[in-house]
């Protein structure tokens, strides 16, 4: 069972499946009401393709699972990513079900990224051959029931030739843009979705880095750790937001230059299995602290009840709390979890 979404990347990888000597059915999940266009892209493609296509309405879950935890996050003063919200909690985990429901043995996706089926039952989850486009960073949450189903057709393929073999089989979505990033919110105005859904956001005081209130914010959802345009602020050098208090409702900046982050504290760890990583053992890996940055070398100590201590070989730029800290050796996923607060020291 292929998931589709009308999409170049989910058809393709339909195509290849159909290749490598699959028996293929089409699945969408509406996620809510914003998604009913993208249900009949995927219809036009599917019928293109002469493709059974079932389609999967779950507003209530993704209310449940991604929309509203996005919403207090933000409102908490920290920066979630709904796909990754999205992607073990709804996506694949009412997909792998319908799939088990239906008979079927796997579920694909156009992800950028590689399962590898270990002879041990174990799953896994590596880069893309293709860097420039790798997704593993967005599917580190899935668990290993989720990934021991999965296949990813693209997992060594260029984004231009995924295009290409569009043009070659004649598909409609060929040229359709790439997705955007938040697809429940097509004009991207995500404060004023927020204010909608849980009311509107208290203004509050923006505090100087020599720690005077300097300012009034519009309230804390319209920032982010690292921001440094659109504050408001004149303070005749050049600021940025350090970090964000939701207790207080203050907002406190710091020099540009001052925003390197020595680690990181995560939460909600999810750790693939590994024989690399083990509880209060110090371990040698890389991190992302977003999913285009850099590899970045560290020092990774898993603690009790799911949090980690991430120390970087080099600071990085403004880890946002509530961003995702993912862990790789190499391009291994070995996992990662929520970043919690920056660590300014080594202490």
């Amino acid at each position: 069972m292929a998931a589709v979404s009308g999409g170049v990347d989910s058809s393709v990888a339909v195509h290849l499946l159909r290749q490598q000597g699959y028996e293929v059915e089409g699945v969408i999940l509406e996620f809510s009401p914003a998604h009913r266009a993208a249900v009949e892209s995927a219809r036009v493609i599917a019928e293109q393709m002469k493709m059974p296509l079932h389609v999967i309405e779950c507003h209530r879950e993704f209310e449940e699972n991604v929309i509203l935890p996005f919403c207090r996050e933000y409102r908490e003063g920290r920066t979630p990513n709904p796909c990754i919200l999205c992607n073990p909690s709804t996506k694949f985990a009412l997909i792998c079900k319908a799939a088990a429901e239906l008979g079927f043995d796997f579920v694909a996706t156009g992800h950028y990224a590689r399962v590898e089926h270990q002879s041990g039952g174990t799953a896994v989850l590596r880069k893309s051959d293709c860097l420039e486009r790798d997704q593993s960073y967005m599917l580190y949450r899935l668990t290993q029931q989720q990934l021991s189903m999965l296949l990813l057709p693209l997992e060594g393929l260029e984004k231009t030739q995924v295009r290409q073999i569009a043009h070659q089989l004649g598909l409609a979505c060929a040229d359709a843009p790439d997705s955007q990033e938040i697809c429940w919110l097509p004009d991207g105005d995500y404060a004023s979705f927020i204010e909608q859904k849980l009311g509107s956001c208290p203004a509050g005081e923006f505090i100087s880095p020599d720690g005077t209130v300097c300012g009034q914010h519009k309230g804390l959802l319209h920032y982010t750790v690292g921001q440094r345009k659109h504050l408001g602020v004149a303070l005749g050098y050049p600021v940025f937001i350090r970090s964000i208090d939701p207790q207080s409702n203050r907002i406190y900046l710091a020099r540009t230059g001052e925003e390197y982050a020595q680690g990181v504290l995560l939460r909600d760890c999810v750790i693939q299995p590994n024989p690399l990583l083990a509880l209060h053992q110090p371990a040698r890996a890389q991190v992302k602290v977003r999913s285009r940055a850099p590899d970045a070398p560290a020092t990774i100590t898993l603690l009790p009840d799911g949090c980690a201590h991430v120390l970087f070989d080099t600071p990085q730029r403004a880890p946002a709390p509530g961003q995702s800290c993912v862990i790789y050796d190499g391009d291994i996923v070995l996992g990662g979890g929520f970043i919690e607060k920056q660590l300014l020291s080594e202490t």
